[in-house]
């Protein structure tokens, strides 16, 4: 078993990489997010999902302000080592619209429908 180095993933010219969170026990796909060396080893080191926020420009700790935070169980890299997946066990809905995961709209025969309702 090889020591893990975080310089050899493949980040992009922002020095970002693309995480897919999917929920460990179900299989579900909750969301996907942005990381930089910062937040994957912060995740690895607090075990909290912990990214990269564009639009904020700073590392954003899932669930941190909403409760909604995701216990890390595995993180896996891709064969490319351009993309990383998280298997979490969550803590509340993974999106921000209060969805249980992010992927709530369908195309369907070019209309969009919403899948699921926000948790109340």
């Amino acid at each position: 078993m090889a020591k893990f180095d975080v310089t050899s993933l493949k980040l992009d010219d922002r020095g970002l990489i693309p995480a897919i969170v999917q929920d460990f026990s179900t299989g579900e796909v909750l969301m996907m997010a942005w990381m930089n060396k910062d937040a994957i080893l912060q995740t690895l080191e607090s075990g909290t999902a912990t990214f990269w926020s564009r639009s904020r420009q700073c590392i954003w700790v899932k669930g941190l302000t909403s409760g909604n935070t995701q216990k890390l169980e595995e993180i896996r890299i891709d064969c490319d080592r351009d993309c990383l997946l998280l298997l979490v066990t969550p803590n509340g809905p993974a999106c921000h619209t209060n969805r249980r995961h992010c992927f709530y709209t369908e195309i369907q025969n070019g209309h969009e429908k919403i899948l699921i309702k926000p948790e109340t």
